[in-house]
């Protein structure tokens, strides 16, 4: 049997006090040699708080930031990223939301995908992006 790593556990019901929710999720897992990450987004992980409001750029370097710290945290870096999904709120935020994802993101390579959604789970949230990453070996 596997034993998957969870990184950062939460309940639903202390991040999202408004809404009815108890679920248990976690901001990692590892399974095997892979990290799944949850999806990023503008908001400072110790402490809940949204960052960036209104500033798309801002919340995707705090994403970006948040994934930087949770591969570490997982045992991999922003370099051994495999597949990026980024979910933007206004195809307007493409251009400067993937600039500042390319700017982390040099010489990586990743395969990516680009949603434009109606709203994500919080309405000051802009940009939310989703990476699965590897631990390489050794």
């Amino acid at each position: 049997m596997t034993v998957h790593k969870r990184i950062r556990p939460f309940n639903t019901a202390e991040t999202y006090p408004e809404q009815n929710l108890d679920n248990d999720l976690c901001q990692a897992v590892v399974a095997g040699n892979t990290v799944y990450l949850r999806g990023q987004i503008g908001q400072d992980l110790d402490t809940r708080e949204s960052v960036g409001i209104g500033d798309v750029e801002a919340q995707a370097e705090k994403a970006m930031a948040n994934i930087a710290m949770l591969l570490e945290e997982a045992g991999s870096h922003l370099d051994h990223i495999v597949k990026v999904v980024i979910y933007l709120t206004d195809i307007r935020f493409r251009e400067p939301v993937y600039r500042v994802m390319g700017k982390w993101l040099k010489g990586v390579y990743p395969v990516s995908t680009g949603l434009v959604v109606t709203a994500l789970a919080r309405p000051e949230w802009l940009v939310e992006i989703d990476a699965t990453a590897v631990i390489p070996e050794g």
